[in-house]
Parts: structure tokens; sequence; C-alpha cells
């Protein structure tokens, strides 16, 4: 299975049919998508007509965009006009939309191919990969074990070959969590650089953004999709540089900041010598100066809380009402948490995170990036919701954000954060690498990602259920 770029150069050039590449994406996702639950509708007929368009129209010379041909994965939380959007919910089954998001429409002026839309748990509520609507989802680097989510059917469906690419959505972790468990590539940009729609209740948390197999593929994918759009207020203007063609550009030297852990979190002693080693090889094979830091931050985790509970949990309280019982139990007890939530908690928990993004902020006056662990673990079975000691947390609102404290933190600043597959365990399962940078920053911390994927390559290692 060609990545993005390959795919449209090589369809371009005429030497890849996009009909051809269809095909092969539909005869992965026939054969994996069983097991591993990536995908929830296929439009097997409708790409294929699209597919052959395309062609036509590639041998004319008349390329659409820089997609033209490529076939794509869309979470199912993105509206997408005449296609269902169940949001990972049976209460949402029925649910047509009659509009595109902004992402969605740009995907498709550059000319890719909707094949499907990909799993993700309900209203992408949890990093957890359960699921009534699709399915758990499974890595394919072992089926046993979870992919993380919310993302889960994109990064599962881009590690396995389903599709070159798939587009997530990250509200606390929702593309870098799966992207750690399942080895791909995802930013989550600053917030705004891609925009967002319809509204929600968290939009002080929520990116969009590309699952690839390499970093070049997102950047592409992220000239592609950023820019303003009227109907996100959060937009930023557009981007002044070709984050494709700063990848390509030699590494400054830079000053990193390099964190084992935040809060005190016990990090996994297979993650932790995984990232050890290949924090160590960056210093030795690029341009940095890397300082070991222990951060005097305050973990967030209660701010995190009460905005995402307060802020979901009302809204979707009001909306669904008398439905309870069709959900997630997990989602139904955030809504019931919500109600110990009034007014003054949730400016509160406002106030509380510009503290805390005013300190992030502030690292990066003396650092060019942060580096940390993506996750302290590794993944743990598929139908759970968090490793077993976690699993059963009776009290919280939000279990899975006690598993993934060095992601939401980052949602809570708005700073870009990428995960990176930096190695694999004895057990051969992938281990991410997250790098942070400053507000704004999504060309640098995309350069820096693509020269350690150069140092370090991964796109070319096969989960083993992809091995002859």
């Amino acid at each position: 299975m060609p990545d993005v770029i390959q795919a449209s150069t090589h369809i371009r050039e005429g030497r890849l049919s996009p009909v051809e590449l269809i095909h092969d994406c539909l005869e992965s996702i026939n054969a994996n998508n069983p097991t591993l639950h990536a995908f929830g509708d296929v439009y097997a007929e409708a790409a294929l007509s699209e597919a052959r368009v395309l062609e036509d129209e590639a041998k004319r010379g008349a390329t659409r965009g820089p997609l033209h041909g490529v076939p794509f994965g869309i979470k199912d939380l993105f509206y997408t006009a005449g296609l269902r959007t169940t949001r990972g919910s049976l209460t949402a089954l029925d649910n047509v939309p009659s509009q595109d998001a902004p992402i969605i429409r740009r995907l498709k002026e550059a000319g890719a191919i909707i094949l499907g839309k990909t799993a993700t748990t309900e209203f992408g509520w949890t990093g957890a990969s359960t699921s009534r609507v699709f399915g758990d989802g499974r890595t394919p680097w072992n089926p046993a074990l979870t992919s993380g989510g919310s993302s889960s059917g994109s990064a599962i469906a881009t590690a396995a070959r389903m599709v070159p690419a798939a587009l997530g959505s990250d509200g606390g972790g929702s593309v870098r969590i799966p992207s750690a468990f399942c080895g791909t590539f995802a930013l989550k940009g600053s917030l705004g650089r891609i925009p967002t729609w319809p509204w929600s209740a968290t939009e002080m948390l929520s990116h969009a953004g590309p699952i690839t197999r390499t970093v070049r593929d997102s950047a592409l994918l992220f000239d592609v999709l950023s820019g303003p759009d009227a109907l996100d207020h959060q937009a930023l203007p557009a981007p002044a540089e070709s984050y494709l063609a700063r990848c390509d550009q030699p590494l400054r030297p830079l000053r990193v900041a390099y964190c084992p852990t935040l809060f005190e979190t016990p990090v996994d002693p297979a993650v932790a010598s995984v990232v050890e080693a290949a924090v160590n090889r960056l210093a030795h094979g690029l341009p940095l100066e890397i300082e070991r830091l222990t951060l005097g931050w305050r973990d967030p985790l209660g701010t995190f809380e009460t905005l995402w509970v307060a802020g979901r949990g009302i809204a979707y309280g009001s909306s669904l009402k008398g439905r309870l019982g069709e959900l997630d139990p997990g989602f139904a007890k955030l809504i019931e948490h919500a109600k110990r939530y009034d007014l003054g908690d949730y400016l509160a928990a406002n106030q509380q995170r510009a503290v805390f993004a005013n300190q992030v902020h502030g690292l990066f006056n003396t650092y060019d990036l942060l580096l940390l662990p993506t996750l302290p673990i590794l993944p743990f079975p598929a139908h759970l919701t968090g490793p077993a000691a976690m699993a059963e947390d009776v009290e919280c609102a939000v279990p899975w954000a006690r598993w993934t404290p060095f992601t939401y933190p980052f949602n809570l600043s708005g700073n870009p954060a990428a995960s990176l597959p930096c190695g694999w365990s004895t057990g051969e399962l992938p281990v991410g690498l997250q790098v942070v940078g400053p507000r704004h920053a999504d060309g640098e911390v995309l350069q820096f990602c693509a020269a350690v994927e150069a140092l370090m390559p991964w796109a070319n290692r096969l989960p083993p259920l992809l091995r002859p």
C-alpha cells in the first residue's frame, strides 16, 4: 500500500490507477476489518465510481489537487453531506448531515476519495477503543490489545494499510493515543490550525487532523487542510509557509527539553527504555542540545476533567434526555457527573486552564521543543477501558485521563504536539515519542519530526498481522 505522497505522485504520473488502489484498499479492509474493527460504513461502489472519473481526468492531465485519486478513511465524528455520521453512538445511527465539515470539503477539493467512515468511541469521549457501534478497536501489532482512541479506526486503518491515511480529531489525545499504540504518526496542530465544525461544547480543547504513516504525508495534509473558515471562529490565518517544503529544509541547532515523565507519573519500564534509547540516538544524530528536566508543573487533571465533563455532559445530557440506557456506560456516567458542576466551577476551570497554559508557553521562552513519552503505558486488552488497575474507578468521570497524563495537558494549552513511533518493545509493540512545540510552531514540529524519521525510519515496518 503506497503512502499518500507516493500514491498521489504515481497517479499523476500514470503509474498507478486510482481504481486499482481502491481495489487494494477494499481487499485489505475485507481481510482485516473483521478482526481489527477500523471501519463502519464502507462506500465501495461509490468510491470505485469516483475513482474511474478521477482516473480519466488524470489521463488527460486534469488533476484536481495534490490528493487526486487518493482514498481516505474519515473518522465518524466528521460531518459528511449525504453520508451518515453515527458519531459512534447507537442514538445517532440515522444521522445524515446535509453539509460537509470544512476539513471534508477541503479533502474533496484536493481530489481525495472518501472510502469509508472509521470507528470512534461514543461522541469521542474516551481514549480507549471500546465501541457498541463498531466493535472494540484493536492494534494490528497484537489484535488482543487496544488500539487506543478516540480516533481508533483512523489509526488502525492507516497502520494496517487499509488506506494510505485517515482523518481524526483530538480533544485530549485522540490522534496521539491511537498513533502511539498503532505505530502511526499524528500531529495535533495548534488550536485552530485546521478548522473544526460543528460547534463542540469542548471547543477550547478540540483539534482536527490527519493520521498518517509518514511525517511528510502529514505535512502535505496540513498544507491542504489548514487556514481560516467562516464556520470556525477559532480558525487561525493561513500558514505563511508550506509545511511539506519545511520538512525538506536542514534542521537548525535546537535546544530541547526532555522529560522522562510529568507529574511524577510512573512510566512502564518498557516504554521508558525505548524512549530513553531514542532520545540518546537523537542527541548523537541531530544538531540538538538536549536537557533532561523534571518540571514542577501541577497536574491539570482537575481542570481538564471539569471542562470535559461539564461541557460534554451538560450539552449531551440535554439532547439525550431519556436515552441514557442506549449509551456507553462510561459516557452515561459522565453525563450524570456533569450535574455536580455549576457555572462557578466551569469559570474557575477556564481560569486554571489559562494559568497552566502560561506555564507551558513559558517553557518555550527557553527551549525550542519538548520531548516526552506519548503515553506511560503499553496497550492493554481491547475489551477494557483502561489498564486493569484503573478500569473500575467508579468515582472517576474521565477514567481514561488517568492513563493519558501526557496528552491532555497540551489540549489545555493549545500547543502543537505530535506522536511518532520511536521504537518497539521486546513484545513488538510500538512506543510513541511526543514532540511538543510553541503555539503556532507547527512547521518547526513537523520539520523536527521529519529529521527524526530520516534518522530512525519506521514507515516500512509491517505489523505481524500483515507479514507473509
